[in-house]
């Protein structure tokens, strides 16, 4: 796999495991309404993946000059985003809610761990310590977009 779609891929999985689970878990604790969390989960799946692929393209076209790394960049950011946050439905069309969000952040935290483990490996580095950091930092994504859901249930 060249730079260009290992790139897209690794920023497009990252950005679509924190993205899709913060907007799950807010609009959970704000709306507590299946509908509305499904709904965000297509809109951020859609929107995010193309606008994330966008700043892709752009950030590519900056430091490179082949059209082909740009346009492999760009693909793999877009499906490797849209997919993964396509991914999310799927416990919240099989289960009640709360049981689909704790299944969402399992989820992401397998997924999450799988990635930085890859990427230690690649890079030869302690993966213990690169999934702890990556994790630490989806605990607080989560934290942040529970209370601020929770915060404006209340408003």
């Amino acid at each position: 796999m060249n730079n260009a779609i290992r790139q897209g891929l690794s920023f497009g999985l990252t950005s679509g495991i924190i993205t899709t689970l913060g907007l799950l878990i807010g609009l959970n604790f704000s709306t507590n309404s299946k509908l509305v969390v499904m709904s965000g989960v297509i809109v951020i799946a859609i929107a995010d993946a193309l606008s994330d692929s966008f700043g892709m393209h752009i950030s590519e076209e900056s430091v490179r000059t082949k059209q082909k790394k740009i346009w492999q960049a760009t693909s793999a950011t877009f499906l490797s985003k849209f997919i993964l946050g396509i991914s999310f439905l799927i416990p919240i069309l099989l289960f009640n809610l709360t049981t689909a969000v704790y299944i969402s952040i399992a989820w992401a935290i397998l997924l999450l761990t799988i990635i930085s483990y890859h990427l230690a490996k690649r890079e030869k580095i302690n993966p213990l310590k690169v999934i702890l950091e990556h994790l630490t930092i989806a605990i607080i994504v989560i934290i942040i977009s529970a209370y601020i859901g929770n915060l404006t249930s209340h408003l």
